[in-house]
């Protein structure tokens, strides 16, 4: 097990290494200028003085070739060194861990409840396919497939916030903050989780060994949990890692909607500012974050299933 764990982390350095390349040259191969970034920043006139635009290209290390300053934002990125944000002047390692502490809080309960609500609704759902329960979920995990967040933030504000006054439409300070954005970001993955579970549940229950389970009298529940559901969430723990990926892109869209002091809004505002060294300290933390999330779980799911263990190129 520790060779296979060995083997599917050693490319993860290598994933990071190739992302980095677009991270960089992106901003500027869009037109991007760092030197009038940071001229704009700080004294925000149309038309900078070439001396001074000069002086800031020297002192940045901008009139380097491309290759040049690749090689020193990697080496200062490898040694922590993400400088400080053209706008606060504040270091960009503080700005970004304290939005990514927010982002990860709504992340993880976000994947909690869509757990929480999916899972069971699916397993119970194929209990007798085509019922009325089926009907309501397949009803309900269209709805929450097809919406997105933008279209969903709005909706939760006008109900929730606007129309009952029972929860607060932005902000962040209590426990009611992160309701609306949690029901929001739990949507989707709730949705696709619930038919994933649905479909897996209702083809393992047809199998062989459920039929043999029931003939000894073991009971409907658990025969349906122990046999059933069981087998089938290992389909949505595989899908786990492509769920924190897509909540730490749909946080952009929840996090500016609600007002929210995360690592989305954080790259919003990075983006329109054109803060190169925000922008790109969190970025290369979304890839991480998405990329190390991705491999855990599929060591978690080979962990869980010996079948998967001893799959063709697996050993």
């Amino acid at each position: 097990m520790a060779g296979l764990v060995a083997r599917r982390l050693l490319p993860v350095p290598l994933v990071l290494l190739l992302a980095s390349v677009p991270v960089f040259a992106l901003p500027r191969l869009v037109g991007v200028d760092p030197a009038r970034a940071v001229l704009r920043a700080r004294i925000a006139e149309a038309v900078p003085d070439p001396v001074t635009e000069a002086r800031i290209r020297a002192d940045y290390g901008l009139d380097r070739p491309w290759a040049e300053q690749y090689l020193r934002w990697l080496g200062a990125l490898l040694r922590g060194d993400l400088g400080y944000g053209y706008l606060s002047r504040t270091p960009v390692a503080e700005q970004v861990g304290d939005a990514a502490a927010v982002s990860g809080l709504l992340t993880v309960l976000a994947l909690a409840l869509a757990a929480a609500v999916g899972v069971p609704a699916g397993v119970y759902a194929a209990r007798r396919p085509d019922g009325p329960l089926d009907r309501v979920l397949t009803a309900g995990t269209v709805g929450g497939v097809a919406v997105p967040e933008f279209v969903l933030a709005p909706c939760l504000v006008l109900l929730f916030a606007v129309e009952l006054g029972v929860l607060p439409a932005i902000g962040w300070g209590d426990a009611r903050h992160v309701v609306l954005p949690v029901l929001t970001l739990a949507a989707y993955p709730s949705a696709l989780a619930a038919q994933l579970v649905r479909a897996e549940t209702a083809a393992v229950l047809g199998r062989p060994h459920v039929a043999v389970a029931r003939s000894k009298g073991i009971g409907a529940h658990a025969v349906l949990w122990r046999h059933g559901a069981r087998l089938a969430t290992t389909s949505v723990t595989a899908l786990a890692g492509l769920f924190v990926a897509g909540l730490l892109g749909g946080s952009v869209v929840v996090e500016v909607v609600f007002g929210i002091p995360g690592l989305g809004r954080l790259l919003h505002a990075s983006v329109l500012a054109q803060d190169l060294p925000v922008l790109q300290a969190g970025t290369m933390l979304v890839v991480a974050v998405a990329v190390t999330a991705g491999v855990l779980v599929e060591l978690a799911a080979l962990a869980a299933d010996p079948v998967l263990r001893s799959g063709p190129g697996v050993r």
